[in-house]
């Protein structure tokens, strides 16, 4: 009795294991994997894509190359003050303010937080100042 085998495969070519994904798709993906709590490597499984390409996806929006999209979240806003450079030429130095706030301080700008303001708040203006620069 003659038998025949037939194998099948799931491999696939190179060009057809390439896949595209459009530049806002990767932008909600990287949103997704900025989260608190939230690693690169489950979203990159959940997704399945390799760690790898999303960290350079996520360098991407870092550069300004990516743009993501609005948060889905409700946005926070933090009450903020501008204070004018001291007058020059006083002899008088300025006087130490007592204060019990987060202060975040970049090149001239100072960002003070309210008091109680929230670890997800602080990340949120951490990351926005390091996307901006």
């Amino acid at each position: 009795m003659d038998t025949t085998l037939e194998v099948l495969t799931t491999r696939r070519s190179r060009r057809e294991a390439h896949r595209q994904w459009p530049d806002e798709l990767k932008g909600r993906i990287v949103s997704e994997s900025l989260r608190p709590g939230v690693t690169v490597n489950e979203v990159a499984v959940r997704h399945g894509l390799k760690a790898n390409h999303l960290s350079s996806w996520r360098t991407l929006a870092r550069q300004g190359k990516l743009i993501l999209p609005e948060p889905e979240d409700a946005v926070e806003f933090a009450a903020m003050v501008v204070e004018t450079p001291s007058q020059i030429g006083t002899l008088e130095p300025p006087a130490a303010k007592q204060t019990s706030c987060a202060e975040i301080v970049v090149g001239p700008v100072t960002i003070r937080l309210e008091e109680g303001a929230s670890a997800a708040r602080i990340v949120a203006i951490a990351r926005g100042l390091a996307a901006s620069s």
